[in-house]
C-alpha cells in the first residue's frame, strides 16, 4: 500500500466506495423508492426554498410552507382524479375477459387466413389453441398477482410509504440541504477540492436541467394525452394518458407504454373503424412531435448531454439491476458518469500519454565525430 502514489490511493478509495454503494443499493432496492422519491422532491423544491430565503423567510419556515402547499395540491389532484381513475381501473378488470376474447377473435379472423395459407389447417388449429392458452394463462396470472399483492399487504405498505414516508424524507432533506452540502464540501480532499466542486456543479446543472425540465414535460404530455384520448371516446383514455405522462419521466418508456396501451384498446374498441384508430395514432404522433421538437429542446435542452444509445443502455442496465428505482436513477447517474467521462477524456487528451513526450522530455542524441 505504501508503494502507491496519493492519486492511486484516492482512486482505490473511491472505487471501493462506489462498489460498496452499488452493492448496498442492490440489496436495499426493495425499500428505496420512497426515499429516492423524497430526495428527488427535495432536490426539485430546493430552488424555491432558496428564493423564499432571499425574501427573508427562514429555511425551516420556507420548507414547511413549500411542502404544505405541495401536499395540498397533491391531495386536491387526488380528490379530483382518484374517483375517475378507480372507476376506470374497475372497468378494466371487469372488461378484461371480454377484451381478451375480442383480441382472440381479431387475431383469428384476420391473422387466421394468412396462417392457414402459410402452414395449412393444422397451423390454424395450433394458432387457436395457442391463443386460448395464452389468454387463459394471462387472465389467471393477473388474478393471482392481484390477489397475492393485496393479501400480502404489499400494495398497502407501498402506498403508505409513498404517501407518508416520502413527504417526511423530503421535509428533512429540504431543511438540512445547505448543511449537508457544506458538510460534504468539508470532507473533500483539499488538493482536489476545486476540481471536485467544478465537476459537482456540472453534474448538478445536468441533473437539475433534466429533472425540472422533464417534470414539466410529464405534466404537459400527461394532461394532453388524457384530455385528447378522453375526447376521442377511447375506453380508459384518462387512465392511459395519466400513465403515459407519468412514465414520460423515464425517457422512451412513457411514450412507448402509452402508445401500446392506447393502440391496443383502440383496435379492440373501434375495429374496423379505421378513422378512430388513426386518430388515436395521431394523438401520440402529435404528442411525440411536440415533445421532440418543442418541449424537450426548450425545457430540457442538452442538459443531460448523453447519446441516446448510452441513455437506453443505462435504462436497461439500471432497470434490470434495481427495478423501478433503477429506472428513476438511471438518467441522473448516467449524467454524472457522462460528466466524469468527459473530464477524464479532457485530462487524457492533455496528458503526455496522448500527446507524446515534448521536446524537453525527448532524450538528446549526441553524435561524436
Amino acid at each position: 500500500m505504501s508503494d502507491l502514489s496519493p492519486v492511486e490511493r484516492q482512486m482505490r478509495f473511491w472505487l471501493v466506495t462506489l462498489v460498496v454503494l452499488l452493492i448496498g443499493l442492490y440489496f436495499l432496492r426493495g425499500i428505496l423508492l420512497p426515499f429516492v422519491a423524497g430526495l428527488a422532491l427535495a432536490y426539485l423544491l430546493d430552488p424555491v426554498a432558496n428564493r423564499l430565503q432571499k425574501l427573508g423567510m427562514g429555511r425551516l419556515t420556507a420548507s414547511v410552507v413549500i411542502l404544505l402547499l405541495f401536499v395540498l395540491a397533491f391531495i386536491l389532484v387526488l380528490l379530483l382524479l382518484m374517483p375517475i381513475v378507480v372507476n376506470q381501473l374497475g372497468a378494466v378488470i371487469q372488461n378484461l375477459p371480454a377484451t381478451a376474447q375480442r383480441i382472440q377473435w381479431l387475431a383469428k379472423d384476420y391473422g387466421g387466413p394468412i396462417i392457414e395459407r402459410l402452414g395449412g389447417p393444422e397451423a390454424l388449429t395450433n394458432l387457436e389453441r395457442s391463443l386460448s392458452d395464452f389468454v387463459g394463462q394471462a387472465a389467471s396470472w393477473l388474478g393471482t398477482f392481484a390477489s397475492s399483492l393485496w393479501s400480502g399487504g404489499q400494495a398497502v405498505i407501498g402506498i403508505f410509504a409513498l404517501l407518508v414516508v416520502t413527504p417526511v424524507v423530503a421535509f428533512y432533506m429540504l431543511v438540512d440541504w445547505e448543511q449537508m452540502v457544506t458538510a460534504v464540501d468539508s470532507w473533500l480532499p483539499r488538493r482536489s477540492a476545486d476540481t471536485i466542486r467544478t465537476l459537482a456543479r456540472e453534474m448538478n446543472r445536468a441533473i437539475a436541467g433534466f429533472i425540472r425540465g422533464q417534470a414539466v414535460v410529464c405534466l404537459i404530455l400527461g394532461t394532453f394525452y388524457a384530455v385528447a384520448l378522453s375526447m376521442l371516446g377511447l375506453n380508459f383514455g384518462l387512465l392511459i394518458g395519466l400513465i403515459s405522462g407519468a412514465l414520460t419521466f423515464i425517457p422512451y418508456v412513457g411514450s412507448f407504454t402509452g402508445f401500446v396501451l392506447a393502440v391496443g384498446v383502440a383496435l379492440v374498441q373501434f375495429w374496423p373503424e379505421w378513422p378512430m384508430i388513426a386518430a388515436t395514432l395521431g394523438v401520440f404522433f402529435f404528442g411525440q412531435f411536440v415533445e421532440g421538437n418543442i418541449l424537450s429542446p426548450k425545457l430540457v435542452g442538452d442538459a443531460v448531454g448523453l447519446h441516446p444509445v448510452w441513455l437506453m443502455f443505462a435504462l436497461v442496465a439500471f432497470g434490470s439491476l434495481f427495478g423501478f428505482v433503477g429506472l428513476l436513477l438511471a438518467v441522473p447517474i448516467a449524467a454524472a458518469i457522462g460528466v466524469l467521462t468527459r473530464f477524464a477524456l479532457q485530462r487524457y487528451l492533455a496528458s503526455p500519454l496522448y500527446r507524446g513526450p515534448t521536446t524537453e522530455d525527448k532524450p538528446r542524441i549526441h553524435l561524436d565525430v
